[in-house]
């Protein structure tokens, strides 16, 4: 009996503290930007850093706010500039040069022979692209490698390297066009 009565409570105070959570949520929801998230939801999440910001987030509610431009994200290119371009319906830019460390796509490999299994370059990598566990050789998952060399500086036996991407029919963009007005005067 004394069992079933301890049950009851617990289930009691569960439900309390579920409605009590519940009806927080609701009553203190915080409406964010809708600009800002959908900006963000086009960037590559890899808060790498390389746009001059902590991280994808803050680079889009700058952009947001005017106060930075759509071409400072290297891991995103062509691609990502381009659908925030069509999004927020401003010029396409090239690539910023100060932005630009390689302009050719690149990802990174584990020399296999060489890893120690630190796991360092996992805890450092922002997109979970390397496979792996403790004192266990590591690899990188191409596919989902943004190429932000963030794996790198970590690694204490120097066996992560870079490799340009195979162009392919995936990988390959076109070049921006040059800009030219020719639209007609009115």
């Amino acid at each position: 009996m004394s069992i079933l009565i301890a049950v009851i409570t617990l289930a009691s105070i569960s439900v309390f503290f579920g409605v009590l959570l519940g009806y927080t949520s609701v009553k203190f929801h915080v409406e964010g930007d809708p600009v800002v998230d959908k900006i963000d939801a086009l960037l590559p999440q890899t808060q790498c850093g390389q746009c001059t910001f902590p991280g994808c987030r803050p680079y889009a509610e700058a952009i947001a706010r005017g106060e930075a431009n759509i071409n400072q994200c290297p891991p995103g290119g062509e691609v990502t500039m381009l659908a925030l371009s069509d999004l927020l319906g401003v010029e396409p830019l090239a690539l910023d040069e100060e932005h630009a460390d390689t302009p050719e796509k690149t990802v990174v490999y584990v020399d296999e022979q060489t890893c120690i299994g630190c796991t360092l370059c996992i805890q450092a990598c922002p997109v979970d692209a390397i496979l792996g566990a403790a004192k266990q050789m590591h690899t990188i998952i191409e596919s989902e490698c943004t190429g932000c060399d963030l794996c790198i500086p970590p690694c204490p036996v120097d066996c992560i390297h870079i490799k340009p991407v195979k162009l392919e029919q995936d990988t390959w963009c076109w070049s921006l066009p040059e800009s030219t007005d020719t639209a007609p005067k009115a």
